[in-house]
């Protein structure tokens, strides 16, 4: 003889926030509205979702805006990383001045190339919105913005606007 039970309820963490949210479906699934629900929750997940650009090829505009993220943040670690490495060559961080110090090899740390950039994602880089920055760019010599970039980006890199790939480059 098969014991046909109704399985137990699961339990689930949910964000602090839904939780009036989850206890109004707790609610109308108890008092037998689930399909309705169910219908009602699908109907909204479609327009939510027609809503979202889920477009992954290369060039889709969530993944350009996420690598712009992932460089400005690689670049503010990579600056980071230069300071405490010069802090530790400089011997700032040695934890017992009366211990001997263990030989240091004296190697190159390899540079980090940057890359071109487009106005959104140098404009973020240094802090501005791309329409300042591409009135800047246009009222302003060549020097002078190339002086204006160096003042205002993070690893006191200059940039160049270049009309052909209508890129910024850096400037070493």
């Amino acid at each position: 003889m098969t014991d046909h039970k109704t399985p137990p309820s699961e339990m689930i963490r949910v964000p602090t926030a839904l939780i009036p949210a989850v206890k109004e479906l707790s609610k109308l699934h108890r008092q037998g509205h689930t399909i309705a629900l169910l219908q009602a929750l699908e109907e909204l997940f479609t327009q939510l979702d027609s809503k979202i650009d889920s477009d992954i090829a290369p060039s889709s505009k969530s993944i350009l805006q996420l690598e712009k993220k992932l460089e400005t943040k690689l670049d503010a670690i990579t600056k980071k990383l230069e300071l405490m490495e010069r802090a530790i060559t400089s011997g700032r961080y040695s934890s017992n001045n009366n211990r001997p110090r263990r030989q240091t090899y004296s190697h190159q740390q390899p540079q980090v190339e940057l890359l071109p950039r487009t106005n959104e994602s140098l404009a973020q880089r240094l802090g501005v919105t791309p329409q300042s920055l591409i009135a800047d760019r246009e009222k302003l010599t060549t020097k002078e913005f190339l002086s204006y970039t160096l003042h205002r980006d993070p690893m006191n890199t200059g940039w160049e606007w270049n009309a052909k790939t209508e890129l910024y480059h850096p400037v070493k």
